[in-house]
């Protein structure tokens, strides 16, 4: 545990630091120290803004937070247009909007090497409280963020609220989920991956990508400052502390650990990429130091504690993962082919994984979260295979020790164990049963997916040409353990206090224009103590 109590923080992995993606990867690597040789710019002058990305704050603690901008006065041209120095920034934290009473201020400088973006990492705060932050470069001031800080650890805690969302492809909708979540009363907000889109697609409301799919860092950089610069997620990130992990279009669409289409590129080139993509990744998120990449690693798994309410375990399953495999009705047996049920394959890998179940088995808290990517539950497709190589499907092994866990196979069982997950860009809800071959078996945890923000646009239709249906309870007949289904876009809010845990799937009408009304369109409740979701 870290000296502040709540958050694991590790030393990173130096495996491919040089060897891994060549001269590239070692250029990132000092990149991500934040060095610089440069003179620092005296007197900045601006003819645009420069903080046109907005600010944010992230990964709480009881004393602190994060607090980010990038200085970017033109975000979509090289370096954000900013000069190759280093320039001075002024940083503020007050206990109200207006800063009368600042409590903690400070002199930085945003760097050519961090895209001069700027993560300062506040102490001395007070736990469970709100507080406000700004920036200053030259003549120019920031817009005012919130944040709020982490109860104590292990401290008595009544309540706590946060959303939890995914999936935000820029050319295929509006960040509409957003403008109202930023207006919700939040501790905290959770992104589960797919922050950017990688691909380019074919655009339905006019929101194009800048330039090719990216495979260098100036590209990955003009990405996301390009998703950065939308009014209403700049919003809620202004609003609440976030904490981050990717799923896989922070990258490539479904890669697995150093190798992706071995046919397109060579696994020194892929390298060279993720470590291009990583670097971005960092650059434009509230992330803390020990998340800083070296070359194509990133330590991003960890996890944050909130008094003795819930602790978030972030998980990354990608990057440790085994490739995915595919399965065939004629090459399976009781629904998986034998590769899925490999117990050679991961999708955490074998410290990860030990790391997680660690801090399950010594958990105090009274809700115990993974906060995971991909969908954990077993899923059926209609034709009695497991659906989807890229999910816990693919990696049986993985989660049957994370069930068995959960169940108290070996002792020391989590209390309340519920997983969040993103990537379908659907809502569901799934009992997390012992046997999932067997319906009747008990059930030891619980899992909510989230939709997507915007990608894959409006809800699908069905055949009829209508907007396929919510569904309480299982839509394909050979999942009963799935208890909700539904393909509206939107964002998960979760209320807990010690006796029960509430979740609300928030929907929007549309994607297809910058507003839209919201709505809440179904709320569950999980008891303390008595796994497995009811509808309120």
């Amino acid at each position: 545990m870290s000296i502040h109590g709540n958050w694991d923080r590790r030393e990173l992995s130096r495996r491919a630091l040089l060897g891994r993606a060549g001269m590239g990867a070692g250029a990132l690597a000092l990149a991500a120290s934040g060095f610089s040789e440069q003179k620092a710019w005296a007197k900045p002058f601006f003819q645009r803004d420069p903080f046109s990305l907005g600010v944010a704050s992230g990964d709480p603690l009881p004393d602190g937070v994060v607090l980010w901008t990038r200085l970017a006065p033109d975000p979509l041209e090289v370096d954000g247009g900013m000069p190759t120095r280093k320039a001075p920034v002024r940083w503020e934290v007050a206990t109200d909007e207006r800063f009368s009473k600042v409590v903690r201020k400070g002199n930085t400088h945003a760097t050519p090497e961090l895209a001069h973006s700027v993560h300062v990492e506040v102490e001395g705060l007070r736990p469970g409280s709100e507080y406000f932050y700004r920036f200053k470069t030259g003549s120019e001031i920031s817009p005012v963020g919130r944040t709020k800080t982490a109860p104590a650890f292990a401290a008595p805690t009544s309540a706590f609220t946060f959303a939890f969302a995914s999936c935000q492809n820029y050319e295929q909708g509006y960040y509409a989920p957003y403008e109202h979540m930023a207006r919700e009363d939040l501790d905290l907000v959770v992104h589960l991956g797919d922050y950017i889109y990688e691909g380019n697609v074919r655009s339905t409301v006019g929101r194009e990508h800048v330039g090719p799919e990216p495979r260098t860092l100036a590209q990955y950089r003009t990405r996301h400052a390009q998703y950065r610069g939308d009014e209403n997620l700049q919003a809620a990130h202004a609003a609440f502390p976030w904490i981050v992990t990717w799923d896989d279009h922070e990258v490539d669409n479904n890669w697995a650990d150093d190798d992706q289409d071995p046919d397109a590129a060579s696994r020194e080139e892929f390298l060279a990429r993720r470590a291009a993509a990583f670097q971005a990744y960092y650059e434009h998120l509230p992330l803390r130091a020990p998340q800083k990449p070296m070359g194509p690693d990133l330590l991003l798994y960890r996890r944050a504690a909130f008094g003795n309410l819930v602790t978030f375990n972030v998980l990354d399953t990608r990057q440790y993962r085994s490739d995915q495999v595919s399965c065939r009705p004629e090459n399976s047996t009781d629904g998986y082919c034998a590769a899925a049920l490999d117990p050679g394959r991961t999708i955490l890998g074998d410290e990860q994984e030990r790391w997680l179940h660690d801090g399950l088995t010594g958990s105090r808290a009274k809700w115990n979260v993974l906060a995971n990517q991909v969908v954990f539950a077993e899923r059926m497709e209609a034709n009695g295979v497991a659906g989807g190589g890229d999910s816990w499907d693919g990696y049986v092994a993985d989660r049957r020790a994370l069930v068995d866990l959960f169940a108290g196979a070996n002792g020391g069982a989590p209390s309340n164990p519920v997983v969040l997950t993103g990537d379908i860009h659907n809502n569901r809800i799934f009992d997390l049963k012992e046997d999932f071959s067997e319906p009747s078996s008990r059930t030891v945890g619980t899992e909510f997916v989230g939709t997507s923000i915007s990608t894959s646009g409006d809800a699908p239709k069905d055949r009829n040409g209508g907007t396929w249906e919510t569904v309480y309870g299982d839509n394909t007949g050979v999942n009963e353990h799935q208890r909700f289904v539904d393909f509206h876009r939107g964002y998960v809010r979760c209320t807990l206090n010690q006796t029960e845990w509430r979740t609300d799937f928030r929907v929007i009408e549309t994607t297809q224009t910058p507003t839209s009304p919201v709505s809440t369109l179904a709320t569950f409740v999980v008891e303390d103590g008595r796994p497995g979701a009811k509808r309120a």
